[in-house]
């Protein structure tokens, strides 16, 4: 990941910062390969150097990239940031969006008066909003192992089986098939549990004739899919249907508006208004959508408040909904890689309503 800090390094003097202490374990694994869960890195132009604790010194020998010079902290890493500091008068960046205020304040009271610690949260988080080739084939693969469980789960039937028993399956494939764990917590909800955006899978058997909302990703060498199909268990009836129809012409109408230099919030809009044409504005609650990548919500953002803009680079969801309190919900997400000329779906299944038993 060289060329991260580089581009990170980049940024330094936009945000007029000499340096920057980078905190954050997901921005700590993107520039230097480290995933333990203690460490710190301090990046600069004549900077680059990472602290962990004894638990973690072989596996960062190993992992951390050896342009990084290596300091063995206490288990509480600010101590070790004193060291590392260059010398004279340093404005230091520091991760407003992710360390605690008891955290600053004790950093402030380590470091001498000459270091002026400044808020620059967000700058890692720009950088790995644009994927390079290696991160992309990454997240493909790991969208393909993924949908080659969903397909698995599904040819079992749904019928009977427990929305908690569906979700256990189908993280136990992903499993099998090489990923190191599931993106997220899976949801499967099945009729008017199916409302709840974020439901989480009960001990409530899925009956016949109901709609099932099925949410899950998969990480893999780090990177994370994200996809969520919509499955009738047996006939659904006409007014689920209709939802179905709705919710995927908004979708299909989103993925067309993606491309770079379209607005985050633009692209929401467009689909937001079809679902708004079709009765169902007040049942659609949340953002079209998000970027993917190290973890499974990150920039860019597509929603009515975003002020982000699409390049090329940006692989982000495309998600709209339904939800119907008291009946059923509908959602249809995709992966998508925004391109030079567009923009590309990267996972591969079916958006037909598929019913199964």
């Amino acid at each position: 990941m060289k060329g991260a800090v580089e581009r990170l390094i980049e940024l330094l003097p936009e945000a007029e910062i000499d340096a920057l202490l980078v905190t954050n374990l997901v921005n700590i694994r993107y520039l230097t390969g480290y995933d333990g869960t203690n460490g710190l890195a301090l990046i600069g132009p004549q900077t680059r150097a990472f602290a962990t604790d004894f638990r973690y010194v072989e596996q960062a020998a190993e992992q951390v990239d050896p342009s990084f010079a290596r300091a063995r902290a206490s288990l509480d890493l600010l101590e070790a940031v004193r060291d590392l500091i260059p010398g004279g008068e340093v404005m230091l960046g520091f991760d407003d969006v992710h360390m605690p205020v008891r955290q600053h304040a004790q950093l402030r009271e380590l470091l001498p008066d000459r270091v002026v610690l400044v808020p620059s949260g967000g700058l890692v988080e720009r950088i790995r909003a644009v994927k390079d080739a290696e991160e992309v084939r990454r997240i493909r693969i790991a969208a393909q192992l993924a949908d080659a469980s969903f397909e698995r789960i599904i040819r079992d039937g749904l019928v009977g089986r427990t929305e908690r028993e569906v979700a256990i399956a189908l993280e136990y494939d992903m499993r099998e098939r090489g990923a190191r764990r599931p993106s997220f917590d899976s949801i499967v909800a099945t009729g008017a549990h199916g409302a709840l955006p974020h439901a989480q899978p009960r001990d409530v058997p899925i009956r016949a004739g109901e709609l099932v909302v099925v949410d899950w990703g998969a990480e893999l060498d780090g990177y994370c899919s994200d996809c969520t199909r919509t499955v009738a268990a047996g006939e659904p009836g006409e007014d689920a249907r209709t939802v179905y129809e709705l919710v995927l012409s908004a979708q299909l109408a989103g993925l067309e508006d993606i491309r770079a230099g379209r607005g985050g919030r633009e692209v929401d809009a467009v689909a937001r208004t079809v679902i708004e044409a079709g009765g169902h504005g007040e049942h659609f609650g949340h953002g079209l959508g998000h970027g993917v990548g190290l973890a499974v919500h990150e920039a860019p953002r597509l929603s009515q408040r975003s002020e982000d803009t699409l390049v090329p680079g940006n692989v982000v969801t495309v998600e709209p909904g339904v939800y119907v309190p008291g009946r059923f919900g509908v959602r249809i997400e995709d992966l998508v890689l925004v391109t030079e000329d567009g923009s590309e779906v990267v996972n591969g299944l079916s958006k037909r309503l598929l019913t199964t038993d």
